[in-house]
C-alpha cells in the first residue's frame, strides 16, 4: 500500500461527520488496539506507522468520548427533582365526597387521638405502664395520620400531587419509622398484658417505671435504624424518569417501579426484612394473647373474665386491622394492583381512627377518665 494510498483513506476518515463516524467505524475501532499490536511486530515504513498512530488517537478520543457521555447519562439519572403521586383511583365525581369523607376521619383521627394524650397526661389514675403506652400509640396515629392524609386531602380538592424529591424521602423515612415503631409497641403492649392477666403478683416489680421508659425507648429506637436502612436503601437507587408514583404517598413498592436500576436486591431486602419484623411481632403477640386467653378461662367469676376479655379484644382488635393489610402489601412488592391503595388505607388513614375509639369505647377507666376531663362527676355504681 502506498504512501498516497494511505493518506487519500486518511482523509476519507477525517472528512465523515461525527456522527457517520460514530456510526461505520465504532465496531471496527473497538478491535483497533489488538491489531495494532502485531502490526507492531512486522517492519512498517515511517507512513504506515502515522497512519495507524493517527487511528488510534481517534480510538482513544472516542473512547473517551463514550465515557464522557456515559458520565452525563448517569449524572442524568438523578434529575428527577419531584414525584407526582397519582392517588387512589376514584371517578373524577367522587373527588369532593372523597376529600369530606378523609377529611372527616383525619379531624375524628387528631382530636380523637389528641385527646388520650391529654386525659393520660392530666389524669394521675392513668399513670400506669398499659395508659403509658396508649399514650404513646395515640402519638404514633397522630403523626401517621399528619404524614400521609394533608397530601391526599390537597390531590383531592386543589389537584396538587407535586411532591418534592426531598419531601417523598421525609415522608417515607417519616412513614416507615413511625409505622415500624407502632409494630414494636403492639407487641410490648401484647406483652404487658401477658404480664398483668397472668403474673398479677409479679406485675408491679417486673414492669417498672424505668422498665417501662426503657421498652418504649426501645421501640421509637428500633422503628429509627429499620428506616433508616430502608430508606437509604430505597433512595440510593437513580431515578430518571418516569416520575408518577402510582400510590397516594411515597411508599417503598410504588418508588421502587420508577428506579432506573435493577431493583431485586431492594424487593429481597424489603421483603425479608419487612416480613421478619411483622412475622416475628405478630407472632409473639398472639403467644402472648394464648398465654392470656388461657388465664382468663381460669377466672371463676363471670365478670372478672368479660373483663378481660374486653381489654384484650379491643388490642387484638386493632392488631389484626393493622398487621393484615399490611402483610398484603409488603409480601407482594411487584403488584401495581389499584386495590392495594385501597387496602394501604386501612393502616394509614383507618386504624389511626379506630384506636382512640377502640380504647375509649371500650375501657371503663378511661371512659371515666374523660368524663373527669369534662368536669362530670363520675358515676359510681350502686
Amino acid at each position: 500500500m502506498t504512501v498516497e494510498n494511505h493518506m487519500s483513506m486518511k482523509d476519507r476518515v477525517f472528512s465523515i461527520s461525527k456522527p457517520d463516524f460514530e456510526e461505520r467505524f465504532t465496531p471496527a475501532l473497538l478491535l483497533v488496539p489488538p491489531f495494532l499490536l502485531l502490526f507492531k511486530k512486522a517492519s512498517l515504513s515511517l507512513s504506515d506507522q502515522r497512519f495507524y498512530r493517527d487511528i488510534d488517537h481517534l480510538h482513544l478520543l472516542l473512547l473517551l468520548a463514550d465515557a464522557n457521555s456515559k458520565e452525563m447519562q448517569s449524572g442524568n439519572q438523578t434529575s428527577v427533582s419531584h414525584f407526582i403521586l397519582v392517588g387512589l383511583h376514584h371517578p373524577p365525581q367522587l373527588r369532593v365526597p372523597l376529600f369530606l369523607a378523609f377529611l372527616v376521619v383525619y379531624l375524628l383521627t387528631v382530636s380523637g387521638n389528641g385527646l388520650i394524650i391529654l386525659t393520660v397526661l392530666v389524669d394521675i389514675r392513668l399513670h400506669r405502664p398499659m395508659y403509658w403506652f396508649l399514650c404513646h400509640l395515640s402519638f404514633l396515629d397522630l403523626t401517621i395520620s399528619c404524614a400521609i392524609v394533608p397530601k391526599m386531602l390537597a390531590g383531592f380538592l386543589l389537584d396538587s400531587r407535586s411532591i418534592s424529591f426531598g419531601g417523598c424521602v421525609i415522608q417515607l423515612f417519616s412513614f416507615h419509622f413511625l409505622g415500624c415503631t407502632e409494630c414494636f409497641l403492639y407487641t410490648l403492649m401484647a406483652y404487658d398484658r401477658f404480664l398483668a392477666i397472668c403474673k398479677p403478683l409479679h406485675y408491679a416489680t417486673i414492669m417498672t417505671r424505668r422498665v417501662c421508659n426503657s421498652l418504649a425507648l426501645g421501640t421509637w429506637l428500633g422503628g429509627t435504624i429499620h428506616s433508616l436502612f430502608q430508606t437509604s436503601f430505597v433512595f440510593r437507587l437513580p431515578f430518571c424518569g418516569p416520575n408518577q408514583v402510582n400510590y397516594f404517598f411515597c411508599e417503598i413498592p410504588a418508588m421502587l417501579h420508577l428506579a432506573c436500576a435493577d431493583t431485586t436486591i431492594n424487593k429481597l431486602i424489603t421483603f425479608v426484612d419487612i416480613g421478619f419484623l411483622a412475622l416475628t411481632c405478630f407472632v409473639l403477640i398472639l403467644t402472648s394473647y394464648g398465654y392470656i386467653v388461657a388465664a382468663i378461662l381460669r377466672i371463676r367469676s363471670a365478670d372478672g373474665r368479660r373483663n378481660a376479655f374486653s381489654t384484650c379484644a379491643a388490642h387484638l382488635t386493632v392488631v389484626i386491622v393493622y398487621y393484615v393489610p399490611c402483610t398484603f402489601i409488603y409480601l407482594r412488592p411487584d403488584s401495581q394492583e389499584p386495590l392495594d391503595g385501597v387496602v394501604a388505607v386501612f393502616y394509614t388513614v383507618i386504624t389511626p381512627l379506630l384506636n382512640p375509639i377502640i380504647y375509649t369505647l371500650r375501657n371503663k377507666e378511661m371512659k371515666a377518665a374523660l368524663q373527669r376531663l369534662g368536669g362530670h362527676k363520675e358515676v359510681q355504681p350502686h
